[in-house]
Order: C-alpha cells, then structure tokens, then sequence
C-alpha cells in the first residue's frame, strides 16, 4: 500500500511540470504505458496475500482512474489552447471585400444543345433520350446497315465483350422511337457517339450528333428543307449559306449532304474545311422503306425524313472555334470564352 501512495504521490509531482501535449504523452506511457510504473503494479497483485488482494486491487483501479483523468483534462485543455492561439494568429478578413466565387457555366455544346431543342420544340418536336450503348441491331441492321453492308467500314466502332457496341452514330435509336410512336411522330435525339477515327481539326472519336425524324402521310423533302433552313437561321440568327447534293446513306432514299459556309475562311478554304469552303453538317434524305418495315410501319401509308446534325460542327460554327478537339480538351482557357451560366 506505501508503494501504491508513493506512485500517487510521484504522478502528483510529476503532472505539475507537464507544459505541452509531448510532455503529456511521455508522462502517459510513464505510468500507463506497458512497463509503466502503475501497470507494474497489476502484475504484483499475485504476490498480495488473498485477504488483501481485494483491497490492492481496488487501491490500483482507483489510482489508475485518477491519472488517465488528469491525463485527458491537460489534454483538452493544450487543445483547448492551441485553437485560440491559432485564432488569434489568424489574419482579420474583411466579409465585405467581393471575392471571385469561380461559378461554373455550361460548356458551349451544352448551351447550344439546349437552345436548338428550345427551337424544335416550338416547332412541335419532342425531344427523346438514346443509349450510348446499343445492339448490333439497332445501330445497323434497323438502319438498312446488314452484315458485310460496306457502310459498316466507315463507321469502326468499340465493342463490347457481350457483342453489343458503342453507337456509331444516332441513327440507332431511329428503330426504338418508331416503334414507340408506330405512326406519325415529331421527334429529335441528341447523343454521345463512338468512333475509331483519325484525328483532325474536324474529326473525333468521340462527337455529338442530334438525329431527328419526322413522320406523317405525304412528307417530301420540301419539308426537309423547311425544317433545317428554319432551325439553322433562328441558331445563327441570319439566314445562312447551305447547299444540298446527293449523298449515300443506306437508312434514307434519296439521300443528301447538307453543307454550310465555312464561317472561319468564308468560303475561300482552310484546314477546317479542308480547303472546300464548306463544311459538312447535316446528312440528311427520306426514311428508307426498309427502315419502316423492321419497325412495323407500312411505308406505302407513311413516308418522313430524317437528319443526323454534325453537332460539334455546329458548335464550331457557333463559337468560332477552329478545331473540334477543344470540345472534350477540358482546357479552361478555351471554354470560359463561351461560357454561359445555367
């Protein structure tokens, strides 16, 4: 029992010249720690004779609960401490200076997206969602694309392990939203597709394409022409420069290449229009019958067209930028020019 007092007595002297948490820690594992002077302390129970061993035992529990309680009282005080000194080092801030809160804001291709959907709709389009992840099938047998069709060549994709594929291109939700609709229908789909492409100041492998298609009994391409004449003179808010010539695509009969003015050179030829003075934008042409009948529509009863927008194209046209790459560089720089808040 004297032995016990004296390690009392010993931690009393000891806590009084603790100053900071080291400290603290060290005179912890003095009478705490493994070979500390209390814990040493258990291991003689077993020489105490039986009627005292009661007795010591509660003596050292009593002891031990004394120090780990002084033990964590300095220790939240030094904490304690160590806030308010740390408060009063700080700088002052003044709440009333304005400061930069760097708010985001939609990526060009975002924003415009948003705004030729706006367009179609108040020309009576809904707008549908697709997959990035489609069937054979659906991104080229319902498009009049078989097997060994040589369209497939042009359109080398990323495929999957379970023999589905990265779309190619919009077309592949043409089958779903006919069937969906199964007669007259106004629609647009915008999407994300896959390419195994070379890169270049016009060529991605992954790019943005909004499809559309429009249903009915008597559809000719003068309504093709109305449509695409109207949306791209109310994006560009001046009527613009296009040309139709034909062009082979298997899900449209007859089929055509709509181009714009090359806005960067004004005709006259750069590298982005590959010294054409034009720029391919919109593929476009009457639904072929065949793409009617894998969808269950009779193609003698309805006829329609549909379009494939170049959409990062547009987006270039749009902002002025020179080199399709930019739009999925990330770079900050490049982007905030036309940033447009959400």
């Amino acid at each position: 029992m004297n032995e016990l007092e004296q390690v009392e007595l010993s931690f009393n002297d000891d806590v009084k010249r603790v100053s900071n948490t080291k400290e603290l820690e060290n005179l912890r594992v003095l009478y705490l720690g493994k070979k500390g002077k209390i814990t040493e302390l258990f291991s003689k129970i077993k020489e105490i004779a039986v009627e005292e061993k009661k007795a010591f035992g509660q003596k050292i529990n009593s002891i031990k609960t004394y120090v780990e309680q002084k033990i964590n009282d300095l220790k939240n005080k030094f904490e304690e401490e160590k806030v308010k000194s740390e408060i009063a080092n700080e700088k002052e801030i003044d709440i009333t200076l304005p400061v930069s809160t760097g708010t985001g804001s939609l990526h060009p291709r975002t924003s415009l997206q948003k705004e030729i959907e706006d367009i179609f709709i108040s020309m009576g389009f809904t707008v549908e969602d697709g997959y990035e992840v489609e069937t054979e099938f659906n991104n080229f047998d319902a498009v009049n694309v078989p097997k060994n069709h040589p369209a497939r060549d042009m359109q080398d994709t990323f495929w999957l392990t379970n023999g589905e594929l990265l779309k190619t291109h919009t077309s592949a939700s043409q089958n779903r939203i006919l069937r969906k609709y199964n007669g007259p229908l106004k629609a647009i789909f915008p999407g994300r597709c896959f390419r195994n492409e070379a890169l270049d100041h016009s060529h991605e492998n992954t790019f943005f394409q909004m499809e559309g298609m429009l249903v009915d009994k008597d559809v000719s391409v003068a309504n093709l022409i109305y449509f695409m004449k109207k949306m791209l003179s109310k994006v560009f808010k001046t009527d613009i420069n296009i040309r139709l010539r034909p062009g082979f695509f298997p899900f449209v009969e007859p089929g055509f290449e709509m181009d714009a003015t090359c806005t960067f050179c004004g005709g006259r030829g750069c590298s982005t229009c590959k010294n054409t003075g034009w720029l391919e934008l919109c593929p476009c042409g009457m639904i072929h019958p065949n793409v009617f009948k894998n969808a269950g529509i009779n193609p003698d009863e309805y006829s329609g067209f549909a379009f494939g927008l170049g959409f990062d194209r547009l987006v270039m046209l749009k902002t002025g930028l020179d080199d399709i790459r930019y739009l999925n560089s990330g770079n900050i720089k490049v982007l905030n020019q036309f940033g447009v808040e959400a």
